[in-house]
């Protein structure tokens, strides 16, 4: 992965995708944290993960609602950043790079309590999270998100976890670990 301070050695040629670069997901997380958490927290890395796969993956999003009897009017279809198949589920192996990225930037507070590692916003990752949430660039993946809290946000991530390998055995409970998940 890349920082945008970072971009100068890559070549004019090749395309850049937002997949690669560090901020592109730092924002994501940011707004997940502030929209998809209970006052800019996160109880767990599981549950983080499992709602920022609802995010990421609408249709899948949608396969649950409807399974859960919350059919949704509509919704995009387009994922713009793809996860695994890891030990509890959905996973994206950047996740520890990207939250010691905000960590270190004093945007989010990570603390252990019990077994857990819960994930709070700073003040000041809350007031960025705030100005991301008003550019219209980020207008649907913050309707997503409203839409994952409304019906999942108050679900445990090992609850979550359950949901995702019943009703998406086939499609990744069955992948080896590290397969990429497609929709």
């Amino acid at each position: 992965m890349k920082t945008l301070r970072n971009l100068s050695q890559h070549p004019e040629t090749q395309p850049l995708l937002a997949d690669e670069i560090v901020e592109f997901h730092a924002a994501r997380l940011l707004l997940l944290l502030k929209l998809c958490g209970t006052t800019g927290r996160i109880d767990s890395l599981t549950k983080m993960a499992k709602l920022d796969f609802f995010v990421r993956y609408p249709q899948f999003f949608a396969e649950a609602c409807k399974a859960l009897g919350e059919p949704l009017k509509s919704y995009p279809s387009i994922s713009e950043s793809t996860m695994v198949r890891y030990h509890y589920g959905p996973w994206d192996q950047r996740y520890y790079h990207i939250l010691a990225y905000l960590e270190s930037r004093g945007l989010l507070d990570i603390r252990k309590e019990r077994k857990n590692f819960v994930l709070i916003l700073t003040s000041l990752g809350n007031q960025i999270a705030s100005c991301l949430e008003k550019e219209s660039a980020y207008r649907h993946l913050v309707e997503q998100m409203h839409m994952v809290k409304m019906i999942l946000g108050q679900k445990s991530g090992t609850r979550l976890k359950g949901l995702i390998y019943e009703i998406f055995d086939k499609d990744i409970a069955q992948l080896p670990l590290g397969e990429v998940i497609r929709q």
